[in-house]
């Protein structure tokens, strides 16, 4: 069938119609769709910033509560080697007086109580030396692990050994102490609850890193079951704040291991 004229710019008008009205629901379409996702990018944006500020006010607390412990260590170190320190050392003194004054038969029981109190005297200007971060600054890590094993084999609670491999690198900064607080953190849970009779502290120098193994042979237990304490919580935020790597392995009756990858690159 012929179409005449009208009816034939009445289809061509539909078909306008038609594709302008489909051209309007594509525009639609994509305002819609660009919409949603700048929304979502918003959003994101917002979540990511929210999640950013919650783990840097994490990381500026834990920061605080670093410093706060490691000044209170200090004080505590200070006072040891001023004060406890300083007293042993008067009555070591005054006993040598009395030893010089004493019949023979009294003079072997002051020796020996002498004897014991130089041996709190060391244990006290150790202890005070392992508490000072100062001290670790200036000893370094190392040295400072070294010191440690050093005054707990004096103690004869526990056989502590140190293993290195690879060409040490002495690290002398904050990251020095916070290593070795966890270290130490370790080593305080080992001798107050592990019942163990050996622990061993190997230091593997590589390129990249250094990684950090303490392990003692104690009673263990079960990682995914224990309570989450303030001293393995404390060892786990250190680590983030140093971008370290931090392992716990342990098993009941099989001992407990503690793993640290350190990246050098930070030093």
């Amino acid at each position: 069938m012929v179409q005449t004229p009208e009816q034939l710019a009445t289809t061509q008008s539909e078909r306008y119609l038609l594709i302008y009205m489909i051209a309007v629901l594509v525009i639609i379409t994509v305002l819609v769709i660009l919409f949603f996702a700048v929304f979502q990018k918003r959003k994101n944006k917002l979540l990511f910033d929210k999640i950013q500020r919650e783990r840097e006010f994490e990381e500026e607390l834990v920061k605080t509560q670093t410093e706060i412990q490691e000044q209170t260590l200090k004080n505590v170190g200070q006072e040891l080697h001023d004060n406890v320190g300083q007293l042993l050392s008067v009555a070591n003194m005054q006993l040598s007086l009395v030893a010089s004054l004493a019949k023979d038969s009294v003079k072997t029981k002051v020796d020996e109580t002498k004897s014991v109190i130089s041996d709190a005297i060391t244990e006290v200007r150790g202890l005070s030396k392992a508490l000072n971060s100062e001290v670790i600054l200036n000893f370094g890590l190392y040295q400072s692990i070294k010191n440690e094993i050093n005054r707990i084999n004096k103690l004869n609670k526990i056989k502590a050994e140190l293993v290195i491999n690879g060409d040490i690198k002495e690290i002398h900064n904050k990251d020095a102490i916070i290593l070795f607080r966890i270290f130490q953190e370790f080593l305080s849970n080992t001798i107050k609850y592990a019942d163990a009779k050996n622990f061993v502290v190997r230091l593997t120098y590589n390129e990249d890193n250094l990684i950090i193994i303490a392990i003692d042979d104690g009673k263990g237990f079960d990682v995914n079951t224990a309570k989450k304490g303030s001293g393995l919580i404390n060892m786990k935020d250190r680590s983030k704040l140093i971008d370290t790597e931090f392992k716990l392995f342990s098993k009941q009756n099989e001992g407990t291991k503690l793993e640290l990858v350190y990246p050098l690159n930070r030093v």
